[in-house]
């Protein structure tokens, strides 16, 4: 029998995602969340695809090894257990891989120091992601498990993209560069509108647009990036929902001594209580939207401070890489919000940017153009897919070495 099976895991603070990928179709078997780990009021809801059932159950949970062994209990359920010889691979989603690590990497001791010596530039995700490694390995100490990393893609951008201004020995001694983030879904999306346009991804310059509650751009030359606007902390670049992306360092200066507020302080304000929230009160981009056509003028500035820092990216892109191909956008709010696709391009008509207005109000499922026919340069709606990119990555790396007879 062949294991031709990967069940990716996500790993968070108190929540653990999950799903279960056929590799020989990409097909999804199961998927699930648990959430509120550590809480009196847990919560596990299991989808198996292979029936169409959905079972939640609320009850304690209280860490992640207890959340991981509900998971392979719901997976039983269906005769897909971890115990299953058809299982090749564990993939693990690891926000942050710093300079090292620049492809998907079979996790062992080395590997895990290696991710645990990186928490203090990821204090918030690593700590976490590490937990679901070693409860996993526990679980399954002889299957392969791979960490896939958010940064990795993004460590293609040349020492020009990625250096920060600043002394060269303190940046080193403190790991102080531009990382990037989202990376496994640049990397999708990337490919996935190479494949829309008919082209081979080495032949296609990308910019992405990565637009959720957490937002970020790249540019994309040949299947590489270039340039990401997430920086050492997915802080830096867009109007997110709650975070404030780009701000003069010296704003943390001014609050320290003028504002009396503490580091903590600041932290959250910038990450928390910023962003679209900090600016009109939601960070739901159809809430938003919907005050706007109300006439409500907090949340039309809002959107309008959003749509102007976005179009300074595409454009700042635009000339980096020289020539643009298409421009995707995916992700909660660049694959549902019509009228964000519509104000970032106005304008831009001189770069051969427009959309067609039907084509961008209609909705869709899959890869879509919603440029006008003939552009100089495609504007394509790509759902992001992070989970089959790590399964991908992950049975890539191990997969043909796991052929069980």
């Amino acid at each position: 029998m062949t294991a031709t099976r990967v069940l990716v895991l996500n790993s968070g603070s108190s929540s653990v995602k999950y799903q279960l990928l056929d590799m020989r179709d990409s097909s999804r078997l199961a998927m699930g969340l648990v959430e509120r780990i550590g809480e009196g009021t847990s919560r596990l809801k299991h989808t198996a695809l292979t029936t169409g059932e959905t079972r939640e159950t609320i009850v304690p949970i209280a860490d992640h090894a207890a959340a991981l062994k509900a998971v392979a209990e719901e997976l039983a359920k269906d005769g897909l257990g971890l115990d299953s010889p058809e299982l090749a691979a564990i993939g693990h989603r690891v926000v942050h891989g710093g300079k090292q690590f620049t492809a998907p990497t079979v996790i062992d001791e080395a590997v895990l120091a290696e991710i645990e010596r990186l928490i203090p530039v990821a204090p918030l995700h690593n700590p976490a992601n590490l937990i679901g490694i070693r409860t996993a390995r526990a679980l399954r100490p002889d299957l392969p498990q791979v960490a896939v990393f958010d940064t990795a893609f993004h460590t293609t951008m040349p020492e020009s993209a990625a250096r920060y201004a600043i002394d060269v020995r303190t940046a080193d001694e403190y790991r102080i560069r531009r990382y990037g983030f989202h990376g496994t879904s640049h990397a999708y999306v990337s490919r996935a509108t190479a494949e829309l346009l008919g082209k081979a991804p080495e032949d296609v310059n990308v910019i992405v647009l990565h637009l959720g509650n957490g937002a970020s751009a790249s540019a994309v030359r040949g299947g590489r990036c270039v340039d990401t606007s997430m920086g050492l902390t997915p802080l830096e670049g867009l109007v997110m929902g709650t975070r404030s992306g780009d701000v003069d360092p010296a704003v943390i200066f001014h609050l320290m001594r003028v504002g009396g507020m503490s580091t903590d302080e600041i932290d959250t304000l910038l990450n928390k209580k910023s962003g679209l929230i900090g600016l009109c009160g939601d960070n739901d981009m159809r809430e938003i939207r919907r005050r706007v056509d109300e006439g409500d003028e907090q949340a039309r500035l809002a959107f309008d401070i959003y749509i102007h820092r976005l179009k300074k990216y595409i454009g700042a892109y635009y000339a980096v890489l020289g020539r643009v191909d298409a421009i995707a956008f995916t992700a909660g709010v660049g694959e549902n919000a019509a009228p964000v696709r519509e104000a970032a391009v106005a304008g831009l008509e001189e770069l051969g940017l427009a959309v067609d207005a039907d084509l961008n109000a209609a909705r869709g499922d899959g890869p879509r153009l919603v440029s006008p026919e003939g552009a100089r340069v495609a504007v394509a709606v790509v759902p992001t897919d992070e989970e089959l990119e790590i399964a991908t990555q992950t049975y890539a790396l191990v997969g043909a070495s796991h052929d069980l007879i």
